[in-house]
């Protein structure tokens, strides 16, 4: 029986190891390791080595203590993982590195449009097109010396099991490369010269297949034991709520970004230019979704400042009208482009902390009403800790807002690719609506939608 799973869970910020037990999405243990960026040639790239080693050790520690049945990935989006002939990755792009601005032009001419992917145009590598053009077109040399292209979370399944497969919801992901609404790939990988390269679509909850003897012996895991395909980590979030729910609802995944995807709503007029897109879901659906860098935008502006916001912070913001007006972190988001500014300047810590929480939940409540979400919202991850943006956007959601505030969901829905019937949800946080916050967040929008 399938039942304590060991979640490799990469996101921007942070790389994680979780052991989570199925019987009750408890997790059993939880190892975190930073994601730093190396920033030696021949371009900004990630601890690949350094990941596997902690992953490893995780991994033997695990299994000792607890025991472990399986084996599940999940990481960001926007990344893909370039296997040389020898079984060996090459340096992996940070998506943030600005090289691949550098040939824009040339891979605007080749990029499929927004009809045929639902992946709109973003900066720096955040298409992961852009991202083989750019390095393809730097290193002419490079193509001969790739094998194989997988996407991220495949990496780790493929030292784990030496088999090769790409994911449709990390494809899936505002990379150009994948068609949403038919589940093939993109007119682009035959312009990219990758067809050839890049591995087989599957299915986040297939298996990839068993440990390797050779990761048995790095990782001290059995021999055999089962690896899931894995899933893009927003998607991951998503993925419980697609096997217990029924009806229309949302989910939000916070951290370095916060992404927004709706289901069964509204069938809205996405615009590419405002960074909404379709993902793919862990079963294959075509997802309306959202995005900004709501992480990063929390961090520039609180700057980790051990303050806590009192009442009478809450009622200044509120009575004064104090409002952190779009864009914190200018290059993503419905507002992008624009210079972050606030109607007054706050007077205390605690009055900053209130109206960036507030700032936060008005910005993801934009991007519900653009992707067309109905039913209860529930939000995932960090800011599902923060009561003032939960406050704010409950006071603004007709159909209310659940928080789960796990330090790792993204981690649990991982888990539960190994799941053989639906899960059951456990009751989150159910923050209640305030009139003077929904008056604070209309205005908002007045201000910020007159330009």
């Amino acid at each position: 029986m399938m039942r304590r799973v060991a979640v490799i869970d990469v996101g921007k910020t942070n790389a994680k190891l979780a052991l989570v037990d199925l019987a009750d999405m408890s997790e059993l243990a939880l190892r975190t390791r930073s994601n730093t960026v190396l920033r030696s040639a021949p371009f900004p790239h990630y601890d690949l080595a350094g990941h596997w080693q902690f992953f490893c050790d995780g991994l033997r520690d695990f299994h000792r203590e607890f025991g472990v049945d399986g084996v599940s990935i999940t990481t960001h989006g926007a990344a893909a993982t370039l296997i040389g002939h020898d079984g060996q990755a090459l340096p992996m792009l940070d998506y943030e590195h600005t090289g691949p601005e550098e040939t824009a032009a040339a891979y605007d001419a080749l990029r499929p449009p927004f009809s045929e992917t639902g992946s709109p145009r973003l900066a720096m590598g955040l298409n992961l097109g852009a991202q083989l053009h750019w390095q393809f077109a730097t290193d002419p040399d490079l193509k001969a010396r790739v094998k194989h292209i997988v996407t991220y979370p495949q990496y780790w399944g493929y030292l784990l099991t030496g088999n090769l497969a790409c994911d449709i919801s990390s494809l899936g992901c505002h990379t150009d490369l994948w068609r949403p609404e038919d589940g093939t790939y993109s007119s682009l990988t035959a312009r990219l010269g990758i067809a050839d390269l890049i591995a087989p679509a599957r299915k986040p909850n297939s298996q990839l297949g068993g440990i390797s003897a050779q990761a048995a012996d790095q990782t001290g895991l059995p021999q055999g034991l089962p690896v899931a395909v894995g899933i893009h980590d927003s998607n991951a979030s998503l993925f419980p709520h697609l096997l217990a729910r029924e009806g229309a609802f949302s989910v939000v995944s916070t951290g370095t970004w916060v992404i927004i995807m709706a289901m069964r709503g509204d069938a809205p007029r996405l615009d590419p230019t405002r960074d909404t897109l379709i993902n793919v879901n862990g079963l294959g659906e075509p997802v309306p979704s959202a995005r900004f860098m709501g992480g990063r935008e929390f961090d520039l502006i609180h700057q980790n400042a051990q303050i806590t916001a009192t009442e009478a912070d809450r009622q200044a913001v509120l009575g004064q009208s104090i409002m952190l007006l779009p864009a914190v972190e200018p290059n993503s988001g419905p507002f992008a482009g624009r210079k972050m500014h606030w109607t007054a300047p706050p007077e205390t810590e605690g009055q900053r902390l209130v109206a960036l929480s507030y700032y936060l939940a008005l910005m993801t409540h934009t991007g519900l009403q653009m992707i067309g979400a109905k039913g209860p919202c529930v939000v995932e991850g960090p800011f599902a800790r923060n009561p003032d943006y939960l406050s704010m956007l409950a006071s603004l959601c007709d159909d209310g807002v659940e928080a789960t505030p796990s330090a790792t969901g993204t981690s649990a829905g991982a888990a539960l690719l190994f799941a053989q019937s639906p899960s059951v949800l456990a009751p989150g946080v159910r923050p209640g609506r305030e009139a003077r916050q929904a008056a604070y967040g209309q205005r908002w929008s007045v201000i910020v939608n007159a330009g």
